[in-house]
């Protein structure tokens, strides 16, 4: 059903002829343009409809706001697929007009047809004016903890005596990252495996591992993640790790360049799993490690995961290998 919002302030599909309205109420607010953000995102959409939503608000003068969002399907150990609001732009001259709400009404009506669960977003509990505006839209503070490492920690790590990503015994245990036996660690001596960028040849090695550690089929999305890497690899970073001749772990992250209203690039850590049969050899911190190598080489210097409170062992590792606490907020709420 329409609100009367949608009703007077039409929401159509973005396209490319708004480019410049939307670089133009982005620089506004962010007081830099972000012309070459707003391109890729645009284009990315054009190459995965089926993964991208990106709407405009439209007014007499053109485009009075925009919102852009992701689906996500396996992120962060999730079952359910959702949307993840991560840049909302509204012109300034009509900020308090129901612009926003109407995109937003128009991004659940979307989800809706498409079987979506919930939205998600983020945002750093400093911006009061984004705080005020999802209370008012109905978001709740998500239980998920946002943790964040800078890269020259994320090396420091490395030097350190790491604790090894713990594996996952249980089918059906969700998660991407993995749970221990039990809730001791063991100090290791990093493992001298290879680490290279993941390639189409070991995506069969690479789904077994993902479904020994979840217990789920999950071939459409990490096949999905693996696609965007060898179309994008500016922005998709996903890495193989092998030992023994074979792959024993794997990890998907991507740079985000400006999503959530930031003007820093950070990569964002979604996936990462170890084979249990290799739990306790350094793979899961050799695979952070070049990671981090990885991103500081395109100029990035943080990078940020989500993570459920209850996966204790996977806190830890992350503790240990240099995450802390993000000043980012988890929100969400359901269709």
């Amino acid at each position: 059903m329409r609100t009367a919002n949608q009703t007077e302030i039409p929401v159509r599909a973005l396209t490319q002829s708004d480019l410049d309205a939307v670089v133009a109420i982005d620089a506004a607010h962010a007081g830099l343009p972000r012309r070459a953000y707003f391109e890729r995102r645009l284009q990315a959409a054009i190459k995965q409809p089926a993964l991208h939503v990106q709407l405009a608000a439209v007014d007499e003068q053109g485009v009075a706001g925009y919102i852009l969002a992701r689906r996500t399907e396996g992120e962060f150990g999730r079952r359910r697929p959702s949307l993840r609001l991560e840049v909302l732009g509204v012109r300034t001259q009509r900020q308090g007009h129901g612009v926003g709400r109407a995109l937003l009404d128009a991004l659940r009506a979307y989800a809706e047809r498409h079987a979506v669960a919930e939205l998600r977003t983020a945002a750093s509990w400093k911006d009061h004016g984004m705080m005020r505006w999802l209370d008012a839209m109905g978001f709740d503070l998500s239980g998920d903890l946002v943790l964040e490492c800078g890269v020259s920690a994320g090396f420091q790590a490395e030097r350190d005596d790491a604790l090894d990503l713990p594996t996952a015994q249980t089918p059906g245990h969700e998660t991407d990252y993995g749970a221990p036996e039990g809730n001791d660690y063991e100090r290791v001596e990093r493992a001298h495996c290879e680490v290279r960028a993941m390639r189409a040849e070991d995506l069969p090695q690479i789904l077994r591992i993902d479904r020994e550690t979840t217990g789920r089929d999950r071939g459409d999305y990490i096949q999905s993640k693996l696609g965007e890497a060898m179309d994008d690899s500016a922005v998709r970073v996903s890495l193989s790790a092998r030992l023994d001749g074979a792959i024993v772990g794997f990890l998907m992250a991507r740079a985000d360049l400006g999503d959530f209203g930031r003007l820093d690039p950070v990569a964002v850590l979604d996936t990462i799993g170890i084979d249990p049969a290799y739990g306790h050899r350094g793979v899961g911190h050799a695979l952070l490690s070049q990671l981090f190598a990885n991103i500081g080489a395109l100029c990035i210097e943080r990078v940020e995961t989500v993570v459920r409170p209850a996966e204790l062992p996977l806190l830890g590792f992350l503790q240990v290998t240099g995450f802390k606490h993000s000043q980012r907020l988890a929100f969400n709420r359901p269709i």
